[in-house]
């Protein structure tokens, strides 16, 4: 089954035509990585798949067009996580986790038991529980990230659309979140992010290359057309090598 697909996609932003006709679709129970060089139009392709930026064209979620789903329901069947926070730095982290569980209460309905509960299994599993009370303000670039991660787990969304996810975080949180990534699409959940960081990038299920607003390539992590599409937009200068059973990505000089 296909969790999102486009059909002559089109994107402009002030006055100028971002994404050009895209088409794709991104099948269920995978996890794709959205990759390209800067200025692709990899966030705008993302935004425009959670319907966050007005487009022409069509996009279809689970099988039926975007425009035909109520916002309240979109919004449990797909997360978001965008680059850096936006809000008042005095929210306590707790509360910006509570947000992701908006979508599944009344408007002003006070949080549940089950809200709760999601939110406290959410900053357990992104290591960010130990500072449910302190202001989000106050935490590093790295506490942040991982807070906002939390937020969009506790939406229990089966479709997980992140920006950048990895921002700010060292070494070992970034791999914490590929994992939870990992566990997600394992249990029948779809996942699309996008990365900057090409070897780590490979360890997703399938890579969606954009190049110029267009889509440059789609195929699985290990396909040697995938690795020649790779090195193609990026203009010959990164070249992908398998090192110790894994693919890594590494930069021509």
């Amino acid at each position: 089954m296909i969790a999102l697909a486009a059909d002559d996609l089109r994107v402009a932003l002030a006055g100028r035509e971002v994404l050009h006709g895209v088409r794709i679709a991104l099948p269920r129970g995978r996890w794709t990585a959205v990759v390209g060089p800067n200025g692709a139009g990899k966030t705008t392709l993302l935004k425009a798949l959670a319907h966050l930026v007005p487009c022409r064209g069509r996009v279809e979620l689970l099988g039926r067009a975007a425009s035909q789903w109520a916002a309240r329901e979109r919004a449990r069947a797909v997360s978001w996580l965008g680059q850096g926070h936006e809000g008042a730095e005095d929210l306590r982290a707790w509360d910006v986790v509570m947000l992701g569980r908006l979508p599944h209460r009344p408007w002003l309905a006070p949080p549940t038991a089950q809200d709760a509960a999601a939110v406290e299994e959410a900053m357990h599993r992104t290591q960010c529980w130990d500072w449910r009370g302190r202001p989000i303000g106050q935490l590093s670039g790295g506490e942040r990230q991982r807070v906002l991660l939390a937020r969009a787990l506790a939406v229990q969304a089966g479709v997980l659309l992140m920006d950048e996810p990895l921002a700010n975080l060292d070494p070992p949180h970034q791999a914490d979140v590929l994992a939870l990534v990992r566990r997600h699409v394992a249990a029948g959940g779809t996942a699309v992010t996008v990365l900057h960081e090409l070897t780590l990038a490979l360890q997703a299920d399938d890579l969606l290359v954009v190049d110029a607003g267009r889509i440059a390539h789609h195929g699985p992590c290990t396909s040697a057309d995938t690795h020649a599409a790779v090195r193609r937009v990026f203009g010959g200068r990164v070249h992908v090598h398998e090192v110790a059973g894994r693919w890594v990505a590494l930069p021509e000089t």
